[in-house]
């Protein structure tokens, strides 16, 4: 079993789910985002599952900085924008398989452990 993590090392939540995998023996692929940004394909992926809006981080100190709580922009260009600037995420964008989630999830990552 291997599992897909997307998040910044700053990331308190990014921090708790790689130690989630660490203690359960689970090995992760972990994709700083602050080095090697999400693909477009890849972060559609995650907006055709839970939508562009579950993606993005509204309470996160960026999209305050850019003033983003005034945009209004097509979902095509929100994932431009979170592909470009990866602090609007909400992390850690987790993946194993096919299957996807958004910020912390244990129950979820148990029930992945648990079915492989």
């Amino acid at each position: 079993m291997e599992v897909q993590v997307f998040g910044t090392k700053k990331s308190s939540e990014t921090r708790k789910a790689l130690r989630f995998f660490a203690e359960r023996r689970v090995k992760v692929h972990f994709v700083d985002l602050m080095e090697r940004a999400a693909s477009l394909g890849e972060l559609k992926r995650f907006a055709q599952k839970f939508g562009v809006d579950a993606l993005i981080d509204r309470n996160s100190k960026a999209f305050l900085d850019f003033g983003l709580q005034y945009a209004r922009l097509t979902d095509e260009r929100w994932l431009e924008k979170l592909a470009d600037e990866p602090l609007l995420l909400r992390q850690p964008l987790t993946r194993f398989q096919h299957r996807l989630t958004i910020g912390t999830a244990e129950a979820e990552w148990k029930s992945w452990i648990d079915a492989a």
